[in-house]
């Protein structure tokens, strides 16, 4: 019986999809908002937000007490006021929340409870693309913690498709 095309090259696809699927958790990481002090008063989130350069794809963790802190996603305008009667795009309130970061461009946060936007409870990032546009600032920051920050594993693009080629070259 004669192979077909699909037969001849499903090793092939499969092995790109999963190098493509790679390379997707390989750019992106964790970060925990405030480090080991979280989503609480008192931490200088502005310092906080400019230690890292964050990409599309990145995710923040806010970890906080549930009831005593919310997290609320917000325009610009809404940021500077701290007056949450419009621009809010997303309220979190669950104390241990996750915001996906799927776009380019500033994200403002702030927490609506009574004072602690004011208070400093509150910073703005802003999301590059992941192919290493980094932040103005060229410092380089100290090393995270392996429980505040998943940084992503260093594998090169390069490595992926080395592989992809050995293998279709294999099969």
């Amino acid at each position: 019986m004669e192979e077909t095309k699909l037969q001849r090259n499903g090793g092939s696809l499969v092995i790109l999809l999963i190098n493509i699927w790679l390379l997707n958790l390989v750019e992106s990481a964790e970060y925990t908002v405030g480090d080991d002090e979280e989503w609480n008063t008192g931490v200088n989130f502005l310092s906080w937000s400019e230690k890292y350069n964050f990409t599309v794809g990145d995710v923040l963790a806010f970890k906080y007490e549930k009831g005593e802190h919310n997290v609320y996603q917000v325009t610009e305008a809404t940021y500077r006021s701290c007056n949450s009667s419009s621009g809010v795009l997303a309220k979190y309130e669950s104390g241990k929340d996750e915001v996906n970061l799927t776009e380019l461009g500033k994200y403002w946060f702030i927490c609506d409870i009574a004072g602690h936007c004011l208070g400093g409870m509150r910073f703005v990032i802003d999301v590059n693309e992941s192919s290493g546009t980094s932040n103005t600032d060229t410092t380089i920051p100290p090393p995270a913690k392996l429980n505040n920050v998943h940084a992503p594993k260093m594998w090169s693009m390069e490595i992926h498709v080395a592989f992809g080629v050995l293998v279709s070259f294999i099969s």
